[in-house]
């Protein structure tokens, strides 16, 4: 088929369910994208716009979406791949577009310090983007969907990382959307890359019987609709086998062959109304014997997704079972299509959707604040992936929770006040322990106590839902700081001393910021206490912070090498004191018997070139070189415990750097005109200055601190003595110290 052809298809498509979408701006978003990714091929040599054209076919076809979407699925990639920009597209179509585009546009990479960092982020701003504008990752699944289809001209090692990521996030997100029939291609799709040969082991079974598989749903599906025929209820009914990624994850989870997997087919009766429903599910169970505990009543409690359906496993004449979803028309598209089924399109308009439906979104993201990357990751796919079970409270209301729930979930889904306070709980009339599992259909009583201490450290373990772990670690975040910083205090220590890393390397001051920066936090207090309530771990941050404590010993080492050094040449010179050997300069200073020695010039005193100074030999940063005059390096300082054989002779070198940033104090009595004359005097001395700030005092005075490059102390003098002159000025000065 034709590029022409194909956009001929789409149009078609279109106008087959939206004869009033706005065709023209559906025409130009398809000449602009083909425009703009004219000079691109794909990976199977194909032009780049079979790619979008085919984006638009799935979000018109199977999500039934629009105009807007369609014409963003056509430009979905312009922002990312082609030198468009948001702004060209908002003015060419409109800023909803623009900002759909920019939504879908695959998400900036960015440095992580680890993989989970990376996904969470991404899945971050996939929620965020969802929470403004469901249609975003509605594109995107659309997008994901094609790529996961065409995956075959890519390497081996990225079609099994696309797989795992789609099977991870795009199939569950497809799945909380209702989206069933994509969501089952993705995971189809990605099977097929993740386990070739499970995958064709299960297609082949099912080909080799398809035949007699096929004559078995013939002959069901005619006795059904024979007899619902005979008590006049109008209905439309249609089997299937189940795909093959539900058939290998029940193969795989009960250790079952192909022959042994229950409901292998299914069949859906679509009917007029829910009163219907519940005739059919009377009729299927008076023509075929139900199997105990295999029917669910998602009418009367749907699942969050929307989705509501009677299911019914009964046994067939034949000895094989299979499932009954019965629904109305209504159901059946909310179960095909899911958010999209509830798209209302408005001519000339932005799309109105339900994302007031989709709360859930907004909840995710609220219920991960204070969680570490792993643990957000592990939360989001229980949130997702994990199926429902359904419990009530003592008065009938219905909560549902994800499988494998305790009390504990149940407690902080009815309010975090509620969790708090729990002291145990009832099912079913009976007492029961705080890690019991909730089955479908329990009721749940929660015993609370106003003298409750608040929840355990251990609940964190138990609890299932990320909504009972987030409220858990907000308590105690909030109410028990001194305790948390204590024991993740308590906990740093002890992983430090595991690794062998003293305590007193991370407290060095020289050192601490950089390692903060390592786990993102403001302070040790601050990081104690998070790993105190449970949102970081101390194996995290000492792995986080081992890199830069591994650079700072090798420099110790070198370090060492550099006082050693030093103390040889102290004694050599002792014995022979003729003149000491130069050694070649760094940045315009020489250290005294030392080459190759990394020098910096202290912030506090600002040395400049024909200045006294002295060395430090600092933890990590190489010399640090003061004024002498500084209160930093006064004799005092100098002669501190373990500080004598740190500090060494450095001297200026012949050549030195052009200029040197410094510092000038300037006090004056304040009056108009005072900063011009100021400026005036640092220009007749052809002076750069990097920076000026100034202040009154409430007596009438200004003092002015001047950020300056000098080429030596010359310079400098002369500089002092230009502002000296000025009329009001008391006294210029080097601050240090």
């Amino acid at each position: 088929m034709t590029i022409s052809e194909q956009y001929d298809n789409l149009e078609k498509t279109v106008r087959g369910y939206n004869s009033s979408a706005d065709f023209a701006q559906i025409r130009a978003a398809f000449e602009f994208a083909e425009n703009a990714h004219k000079d691109q091929r794909r990976k199977s040599g194909e032009p780049y716009i079979i790619h979008p054209l085919a984006v638009a076919q799935i979000v018109a076809e199977e999500l039934r979406l629009d105009s807007e979407s369609i014409a963003a699925a056509l430009l979905h990639d312009v922002i990312e791949d082609t030198p468009a920009n948001y702004g060209q597209v908002s003015k060419l179509f409109s800023p909803t577009i623009a900002d759909l585009v920019e939504g879908v546009s695959k998400l900036t990479r960015i440095q992580y310090a680890t993989k989970e960092d990376e996904q969470m982020e991404n899945l971050r701003k996939m929620l965020i983007a969802m929470s403004k504008d469901i249609r975003v990752i509605l594109i995107k699944i659309a997008d994901r969907l094609h790529n996961m289809r065409t995956m075959e001209y890519q390497s081996p090692e990225k079609q099994k990382q696309k797989s795992l990521e789609t099977m991870e996030i795009y199939a569950p997100i497809s799945h909380r959307l209702g989206m069933q029939r994509i969501k089952w291609e993705l995971e189809d799709l990605s099977l097929k890359y993740l386990d070739p040969i499970g995958y064709e082991e299960i297609v082949s079974k099912l080909d080799a019987k398809r035949q007699e598989y096929e004559a078995f749903m013939r002959r069901t599906q005619d006795q059904i609709d024979d007899r619902l025929n005979e008590l006049s209820i109008e209905h439309i009914i249609y089997g299937r086998m189940k795909h093959p990624y539900s058939i290998y994850r029940k193969m795989f989870n009960q250790n079952k062959s192909l022959d042994e997997i229950f409901d292998l087919f299914a069949f859906r009766v679509i009917v007029e109304n829910v009163g219907d429903c519940y005739n059919v599910l009377g009729v299927i169970h008076d023509l075929y014997k139900p199997i105990l505990g295999r029917f669910k009543d998602y009418i009367g409690t749907p699942k969050p997704n929307g989705y509501q359906s009677l299911h019914t496993t009964v046994m067939g004449p034949d000895g094989l079972p299979f499932e009954v979803q019965i629904r109305t028309r209504e159901m059946h598209e909310i179960a095909e299509y899911g958010v999209a089924a509830h798209w209302k399109y408005k001519q000339g308009g932005a799309g109105s959707g339900t994302e007031g439906r989709y709360e859930w979104v907004r909840r995710l993201l609220e219920n991960q604040e204070g969680a570490d990357a792993e643990d957000y990751i592990h939360s989001l796919k229980v949130d997702m992936f994990a199926d429902e079970v359904f419990v009530f409270t003592p008065n009938g209301d219905v909560q549902n929770l994800p499988a494998g729930a305790t009390p504990i979930d149940f407690a902080y889904a009815i309010h975090s006040a509620v969790g708090n306070r729990m002291v145990g709980a009832k099912v079913n009339s009976r007492i029961v322990t705080l890690d019991h599992v909730l089955k479908n259909g329990d009721i749940v009583e929660i015993l609370t106590s106003k003298n409750a201490k608040g929840p355990s450290r251990d609940w964190m373990k138990i609890a299932k839902s990320s909504e009972a772990r987030s409220k858990i670690r907000q308590w105690f975040k909030k109410e028990k700081k001194d305790e948390n910083i204590a024991n993740g205090r308590s906990a740093f220590e002890a992983e430090l001393k595991h690794c062998g890393i003293p305590m007193r390397d991370v407290l060095d001051p020289e050192i601490l910021p950089g390692l903060l920066k390592r786990v993102s936090y403001g302070s040790l207090d601050e990081m104690y206490a998070a790993i105190g309530y449970g949102g970081f771990t101390a194996q995290k941050a000492v792995s986080r912070m081992q890199g830069e404590l591994n650079r700072v010993a090798k420099l110790h080492e070198a370090e060492k090498a550099l006082e050693d050094a030093a103390e040889a040449k102290t004694a050599e010179n002792a014995k022979q004191p003729s003149a000491p050997k130069r050694i070649r300069s760094e940045q315009g200073i020489i250290v005294e018997g030392l080459d190759n020695c990394l020098v910096k010039f202290s912030k506090c005193c600002t040395p400049v070139p024909g200045d006294d100074i002295i060395g430090f030999i600092t933890r990590g940063y190489g010399v640090s070189v003061h004024r002498c005059d500084c209160p930093n390096a006064s004799l005092e300082k100098r002669s501190l415990p373990g500080q004598e054989g740190r500090w060494i002779k450095v001297s200026w070198g012949s050549d030195t750097n052009e200029s040197y940033p410094t510092l000038l104090e300037v006090v004056c009595k304040d009056r108009q005109g005072l900063l011009l004359d100021i400026s005036a005097a640092l220009s007749s001395t052809n002076t750069f200055v990097l920076g000026i700030n100034s202040r009154s005092t409430a007596d009438e005075f200004a003092i002015f601190r001047i950020e300056v490059r000098i080429r030596d102390s010359q310079q400098l003098k002369a500089l002092m003595n230009r502002l000296h002159q000025i009329s009001g000025v008391l006294k210029v000065t080097r601050p240090s110290g």
